[in-house]
């Protein structure tokens, strides 16, 4: 998948809603991970439909966390789910058992329930495709945005950096891997990633909590994916430095087999949020608390002309100044390992 360009988006998407209703408090916006609507009283529903559209092996239970997260990471619980299924010609009804296995599973891991959605066979599909919407409520006084981030804010990250993507690797390219010469124990590892991939408690406990100005759920284009669309939807600069930047052993090796950067690697999984300075160490302690990795990498500062700044190891810098970075999985996609029947 390669996401619109912004002026694209502007021109085209962002100006074409419709009726405007002014109970939307959150429409359409580049980096904005969800819809808010006013509902009346302290209540605000938030709304969130994601496609899975990089992954096969995990399909369904990726559609489900995924989504999820882009709800959490407002301070909403994930309630309901609408998936909607579109089949390549040769799926079979123990494929179809197998993604809608995993879609329960994951639902009944967050407490949501399937409420509704769609399946159907697609000619032309090369690979099955998920779309999921997510529904949660939250209280206004808990409700954090992306574009809420603050000069002095530092910027936090749990876990470590492409968490999903080593796990799509580990699963829907591990011949490719094992032709590398990775070896099958470090892939066995690497699929085990699949677990991590749930952003729900960590957020929920920073919204509940207060600590957040702004939260994200880093997919496409990673990490640093993730940075320039909190920086853009601020209107803030971001500097962040590599060497601060958690990589894990398995994805190290994964990244380095197939020449791709893993700060740029689909990254659902970890959380990266804004806190206020005088706050970040209390943060810090309460997330691993609940058995979660944190890591200052950066600091918000008033924009500079340009969304982020990445200081590498190798001392140089590297400046981005457009809310896209184009994913490193969507690269090896383009020449696909070409996934067959289970």
């Amino acid at each position: 998948m390669v996401k619109l360009r912004v002026e694209i988006l502007a021109k085209y998407v962002f100006s074409r809603v419709g009726f405007r209703d002014p109970s939307v408090l959150v429409g359409p916006a580049v980096g904005e991970d969800s819809a808010i609507i006013d509902l009346g009283g302290d209540a605000l529903l938030v709304a969130h439909v994601d496609p899975i559209t990089g992954a096969v092996e995990n399909i369904g239970w990726l559609s489900v966390h995924i989504s999820g997260n882009d709800v959490a990471v407002r301070g909403a619980k994930p309630r309901w789910l609408l998936p909607a299924l579109y089949l390549p010609p040769w799926f079979s009804e123990s494929d179809i058992d197998r993604v809608t296995g995993q879609i329960d599973e994951a639902a009944r891991e967050l407490e949501a329930m399937i409420v509704g959605g769609h399946t159907e066979y697609t000619p032309g599909l090369e690979r099955p495709m998920v779309s999921m919407t997510t529904l949660g409520l939250v209280e206004k006084s808990k409700l954090v945005v992306t574009g809420g981030a603050k000069a002095g804010d530092m910027v936090l990250m749990t876990k470590t950096a492409g968490i999903e993507g080593t796990s799509i690797l580990a699963s829907d390219f591990r011949g490719e891997l094992e032709t590398r010469g990775v070896p099958r124990h470090v892939i066995n590892r690497a699929s085990e990633y699949i677990k991590l991939v749930s952003v729900v408690k960590e957020a929920l406990m920073l919204a509940e909590e207060r600590m957040a100005n702004s939260m994200h759920d880093p997919t496409e284009g990673g990490l640093l994916g993730g940075l320039t669309e909190i920086a853009y939807a601020s209107r803030k600069t971001i500097e962040v430095w590599e060497e601060r930047i958690p990589v894990s052993e398995e994805t190290k090796v994964l990244c380095k087999a197939m020449d791709i950067d893993p700060v740029k690697l689909i990254s659902s999984g970890v959380l990266v949020a804004t806190i206020p300075e005088g706050l970040t160490g209390k943060a810090v302690e309460k997330l691993e608390k609940l058995g979660v990795k944190a890591t200052v990498i950066g600091r918000v500062k008033s924009y500079e002309g340009y969304l982020v700044e990445l200081h590498r190891k190798s001392g140089a810098r590297e400046r981005y100044e457009e809310p896209y970075v184009e994913d490193e999985l969507m690269k090896l996609w383009e020449k696909p390992p070409n996934p067959q029947p289970h």
